[in-house]
C-alpha cells in the first residue's frame, strides 16, 4: 500500500543555465492540508510549468519504490523557485522538483547541503541530457557545492570542471537509492577520460591546397596577428576552402579557452562530443538576421559572433568574403 503524503517543507538546489555563468536557484516545496493543488511559482516558462506532469509520472514509475505521486494526494503543493525575479526556463528543474517533493512529503530523507541537482525526467523515471551543464558545474564549484548530480550524457562535459564531484545519473530510482543512507547502492563519481586530439589527417591545412600562395600568405599573417581579412574573387576560386583551412593555423585552445568555448556551445545546444578542443569555425548564411548573428532575446541566447569566440567567423557578402579571427 502506498504511504500517505505528509505535510512538510523542503529545500534543494538547482540552477538556471546562462551566459557567462549559470544562476543558483533554490527549489522549495511546501505541502499543506487542503483541496488538491499543484502550483509552481517563480517566473517559470512553459517547459518548467509542464514539469508537474513529468515529475508526477516519474515518481509513480520510480522502479521498486512505491512512492505516492503528487497527482494523487489530497494536499496543496507549492513549489517555489528563488530568486523569484529570475526567469526560469528549460526542463533542467525536473530532478530537483522530484527530490524536493519526496523530501517535503517525508517519503525520503537526506541532507541536501552542498548538493546540486539538474536533469530532465522522462515519464518512466529516466533522465535526459540538458543544455548548459558546464556552466552549471562552474557555478556549483564557485558557490561552494561539493557534489553535482547530472544526467549520464552530461557527465563528461561537467567533469571538465575541477574541484567538484560529478555523479552521472540514469534514473530517478538510482539517485534515490544513492541518497538513501540505508541503501547499499552508491553512484560512482565520474572522471573524464583524457582527450584524444585530432590527427593531422582529420584536419584540413593550407598545405593541402595547391596554388593560391598570396592568399595563403595573407591568411597566415591574419592568423598570427588575430587580424581580419577580406577575400575577393569569382565563385569557385577557393575562398571558402582557404577559410576552412585557416583554422589549422590557430593554436589549440588552452584549458581556460576550452572551457569558455565549450560553455557557449553547450548552452546554445551546438556542442558535439565532450568538449571543444579546437577553435570553432562558423559560417552563417548571407541572409542571416541580425538576431542570429548578434544573439539576444528575453533570455539572451548566443549568436554566430559569440559561437565563433576563440575561432573564425566567416562572413559572405556577394563576391566578398571576410574572415574574422577572434
Amino acid at each position: 500500500m502506498k504511504q500517505d503524503i505528509e505535510s512538510g517543507f523542503a529545500r534543494v538546489f538547482g540552477a538556471q543555465a546562462a551566459l557567462p555563468a549559470a544562476h543558483l536557484v533554490s527549489v522549495e516545496c511546501d505541502i499543506t492540508r487542503g483541496l488538491h493543488a499543484f502550483t509552481i511559482v517563480g517566473l517559470p516558462d512553459k517547459a518548467v510549468e509542464e514539469a508537474k506532469d513529468r515529475v508526477a509520472s516519474a515518481i509513480k514509475n520510480c522502479g521498486e519504490y512505491d512512492f505516492e505521486s503528487p497527482k494523487r494526494s489530497n494536499k496543496k503543493i507549492v513549489v517555489s523557485l528563488a530568486p523569484a525575479e529570475l526567469k526560469k526556463e528549460g526542463a533542467g528543474f525536473d530532478l530537483p522538483f522530484a527530490l524536493c517533493f519526496l523530501l517535503a512529503s517525508q517519503q525520503i530523507t537526506f541532507d541536501p547541503a552542498e548538493k546540486l541537482f539538474a536533469g530532465e525526467l522522462t515519464l518512466d523515471g529516466h533522465l535526459r541530457p540538458i543544455r548548459g551543464a558546464l556552466s552549471i558545474a562552474i557555478m556549483a564549484r564557485d558557490e561552494g557545492f561539493g557534489e553535482l548530480f547530472v544526467p549520464h550524457e552530461n557527465a563528461d562535459e561537467a567533469s571538465l570542471v575541477s574541484g567538484l564531484r560529478i555523479y552521472p545519473v540514469q534514473t530517478l530510482a538510482d539517485i534515490v537509492a544513492h541518497l538513501d543512507e540505508e541503501s547499499e547502492f552508491t553512484l560512482q563519481s565520474h572522471v573524464i577520460s583524457p582527450r584524444a586530439p585530432k590527427s593531422a589527417a582529420e584536419r584540413m591545412s593550407l598545405s593541402d591546397i595547391r596554388g593560391q600562395e598570396t592568399a595563403k600568405r595573407g591568411l597566415e599573417i591574419a592568423a598570427a596577428g588575430r587580424h581580419n581579412i577580406a577575400l575577393y574573387g569569382p565563385p569557385g576560386t577557393g575562398k571558402t576552402m582557404l577559410a576552412r583551412a585557416a583554422v589549422a593555423l590557430l593554436p589549440p585552445l588552452s584549458e581556460e579557452e576550452m572551457i569558455e568555448v565549450t560553455t557557449i556551445h553547450s548552452l546554445a545546444g551546438t556542442l558535439k562530443g565532450t568538449a571543444m578542443y579546437e577553435p570553432p569555425f562558423r559560417t552563417p548564411h548571407h541572409t542571416s538576421s541580425y538576431a542570429s548573428l548578434i544573439g539576444g532575446g528575453t533570455i539572451p541566447r548566443p549568436g554566430e559572433v559569440t559561437l565563433a569566440h576563440r575561432g573564425i567567423l566567416f562572413l559572405k557578402v556577394g563576391s566578398e568574403k571576410a574572415v574574422s579571427v577572434f
